[in-house]
């Protein structure tokens, strides 16, 4: 059994992850540190904190794995001293905002065989395990065209308030497009080879301009094939994660298209000789599915298709090239 500790609860991502380790068989739930208490998440998920230093947290507690829930802006240096400390890394969503730390952390992690997890967890639901099997069983084809709406609310009052502070998001496109960029290879067996363009731009949340709250992006895939891409902050903010284009996707392939989203009730096809679509209902869901693949690869026994440290490595940079991409405009 594994020993687990968090560090920062400053977004409610990071409840999954504590719920799961106090309630998995090979996980042991040790602590939780949050250095900023009065500003967390804490008291509104009621949980408590054990440790409010990370270094007291490193010298005190017996764990191999450190769960990271901090603003983003701090997850990069946290993740890198960690690894220092020989810990494997267990992050929300994005691992760090720079490239910089990138590097580091996959020097750390390659030279110290630590492995590096992701909480990704679009792999996980019906509707994308059934895109994908339609997908790889080539009822519509070799896949050309891939268009994804991963729009979000942006909930300004709600969303905690460090997300508009300089330093602290890393950018829209690192924070939101990582799920597609992850998702679409393990859909399509398809890998990116390019960047052809991205944007972001302050739109909506006028109150930090700063704040790039809208952005959109194009790649190319290995096959010479396209990806269009939009993951800005403007879903209307009451049901923006209730409606069908919360993380839609439509792929084209040279004989269908095959299209469906996070909301949607399956998966909708229509091959060439169809005169009409075809629904075909979710594939069970893998609930959890980001932890048990990050403990399989611990213990040394990494599922074929599952979510690896290598995945999660070249997904990030991906992420951050987007990223930096869109800042030259």
């Amino acid at each position: 059994m594994k020993k687990i500790a968090l560090l920062g609860y400053r977004h409610i991502h990071i409840a999954d992850l504590k719920k799961r380790a106090e309630n998995h068989p090979r996980v042991s739930f040790v602590a939780l540190c949050e250095e900023n208490p009065a500003t967390s998440l804490l008291s509104s998920d009621k949980a408590t904190a054990t440790h409010q230093n990370f270094e007291s947290l490193l010298r005190e507690v017996d764990f191999e794995i450190l769960g990271l829930g901090d603003c983003y802006g701090k997850r990069g240096h946290q993740a890198i001293r960690a690894l220092e400390a020989g810990k494997h890394i267990l992050a929300d969503k994005p691992l760090c905002t720079n490239l910089a730390e990138l590097k580091k952390i996959e020097q750390l992690a390659t030279s110290r065989s630590l492995s590096v997890g992701l909480m990704l967890d679009q792999r996980d639901h019906g509707n994308m395990i059934r895109l994908r099997e339609i997908v790889r069983s080539g009822q519509i084809g070799e896949i050309q065209t891939v268009n994804v709406a991963g729009q979000h609310p942006l909930l300004q009052g709600k969303r905690p308030d460090w997300y508009f502070e300089p330093g602290l998001h890393g950018g829209t496109l690192n924070d939101i497009a990582i799920h597609a960029l992850d998702l679409i290879p393990w859909i399509t067996g398809l890998e990116f080879c390019g960047v052809d363009a991205a944007r972001t731009w302050n739109a909506k949340a006028k109150f930090a301009p700063h704040f790039q709250d809208c952005g959109q992006f194009m790649l190319r895939l290995s096959n010479g094939g396209g990806v269009i891409g939009d993951v800005s902050y403007l879903a209307p903010d009451t049901c923006g994660y209730e409606l069908p284009q919360y993380w839609r996707y439509t792929l084209h392939g040279t004989r269908g298209m095959a299209e469906t989203s996070w909301k949607t009730d399956g998966v909708t096809v229509v091959n060439d000789s169809a005169w009409k679509p075809q629904l075909f209902p979710p594939s069970p869901t893998r609930s959890g599915g980001y932890l048990e693949d990050f403990l399989d690869e611990i213990e040394g026994r990494p599922r074929l298709d599952g979510l690896t440290t290598a995945k999660i490595l070249a997904a990030t940079r991906l992420a951050l090239e987007l990223e930096a991409k869109a800042q030259l405009h």
